[in-house]
């Protein structure tokens, strides 16, 4: 597998130095040179393969032998070790359940699968490998649990203060070990910032051996088309030869980046949908062709308070800058807090199903497009589990929800961080005395 640069498409890396890297030196993000096309045969008979037996087919094509398949295999045993279900709330409505791993969000996908790549990748190295992330939330929790106690690799989750719910704060500040969370006083693009400031910076790159955990880390992004074609298989025995489309609740879209991957590759998709809050820089480019990053706003979707997407980058690399063509394959949604939590009731009272606020989101999303495209079976991604947003998800629904095993033992954790200003200075001299 060779990669290239979003901002150099004469580069050319291999999957292991793009792993390591996280990111290009010009400030770029990696991408495949090649999206190989799955079988035709395999897209037919989706239903006859396991969650594990697809994610290894789809990652197997994609690296190109970059991993030996017999241990490509033990990697995706090891990662994918939980399922994906989709739910129906109605004959053209379906809820894919994306928080059954060990932090009950999406991202244990993405973490699991590149701590496990690492791990296989580092076994050689002497130095240790310090891992970078910047979390709006959901992020920090399934890094943290991903590269738990994995030897010869530290991590540094940069997360905004007071900006993620307690319970996620927990599962980033409680673990200890090779985790460390620095509480940053801003925002997720601050600390987003910092991490991509860090990773262009010669002295701290030449002092200390860092990677990215982020969405920008291509190693992120593969595992992430795998429950496409899961939840297409799921549904697509439901309703046959009904037209499938995805509704994405959106913040750095590399969920949705991992889509279009996932349509690349053969998946039939007939449009992916990028649902967010207010925050809503990529539905505004979809809708007017200008792109227009700005400073994020807060909303009881925090995960989604982005105001410059780092994957869009890449979305826009994939059309080849191309704003029509994207806005025939991508459409966009956009809502108030207020929506969301109206949205959250309205599907409590009519399905007795508890969607937490990005969930909602996506609820609306589908909602709207279903509208333009009614004879479309639609699938909202949801995210996290919506205990995770306990303090606002019961305020809303004026009800108690129970709390997973795995959220219900952090309560009594004591949090562990160290409060930091969005300087890269201060930042960097951090870093260099501590690794």
């Amino acid at each position: 597998m060779q990669l290239y640069s979003t901002n150099n498409s004469e580069l050319r890396v291999d999957f292991k130095e793009a792993l390591f890297k996280g990111l290009p030196d010009d400030n770029g993000l990696f991408m495949p040179c090649i999206i190989p096309k799955l079988p035709e045969s395999f897209i037919q008979h989706l239903p006859n393969y396991t969650l594990p037996e697809i994610a290894f087919t789809v990652a197997n094509t994609l690296l190109q032998g970059a991993i030996p398949e017999t241990d490509l295999r033990h990697i995706i045993t090891r990662a994918i070790n939980f399922p994906a279900p989709v739910v129906k709330l109605t004959a053209h409505q379906y809820i894919l359940e994306l928080f059954h791993g060990p932090s009950l969000a999406f991202k244990d996908f993405g973490a699991r699968f590149m701590a496990e790549t690492m791990s296989y990748f580092n076994r050689a190295e002497t130095k240790e490998l310090v891992i970078l992330v910047a979390t709006s939330g959901d992020t920090g929790g399934a890094v943290a649990a991903g590269f738990y106690q994995t030897p010869g690799i530290k991590v540094v989750i940069l997360y905004p203060s007071g900006k993620v719910s307690p319970l996620q704060e927990k599962q980033l500040t409680t673990l200890g070990h090779n985790i460390q969370a620095l509480e940053i006083n801003g925002t997720f693009d601050d600390c987003q910032a910092l991490v991509k400031q860090a990773f262009l910076d010669t002295q701290t790159r030449d002092n200390i051996r860092l990677s990215s955990a982020n969405s920008i880390n291509i190693a992120r992004l593969i595992p992430q088309s795998f429950y496409y074609f899961e939840a297409y298989k799921q549904v697509i025995q439901d309703t046959p030869n009904t037209p499938i489309s995805f509704i994405i609740p959106s913040g750095n879209f590399g969920n949705l980046t991992a889509g279009i991957l996932a349509k690349r590759m053969g998946l039939p998709i007939q449009h992916l949908v990028a649902a967010t809050n207010i925050n809503n820089v990529v539905p505004e480019y979809l809708s007017t062709g200008v792109y227009k990053p700005r400073s994020s706003e807060r909303t009881i979707s925090n995960a989604m308070d982005v105001g410059n997407p780092s994957n869009f980058a890449r979305m826009n690399n994939l059309y080849s800058s191309t704003w029509n063509i994207m806005q025939e394959h991508i459409k966009g949604f956009y809502f108030t807090d207020e929506e969301t939590a109206d949205a959250m009731r309205s599907v409590q009272k009519e399905y007795n199903y508890t969607l937490d606020p990005h969930g909602a989101v996506a609820y609306l999303g589908m909602a709207e497009y279903l509208e333009l495209y009614p004879d479309t079976a639609g699938i909202l991604l949801e995210t996290a589990h919506p205990a995770k947003f306990i303090e606002d998800v019961e305020e809303i629904l004026q009800e108690k929800i129970a709390i997973p095993e795995a959220l219900k033992n952090l309560e009594e954790k004591e949090k562990h961080s160290i409060l930091m200003e969005p300087d890269f200075e201060v930042f960097k001299s951090w870093l260099l005395e501590h690794y």
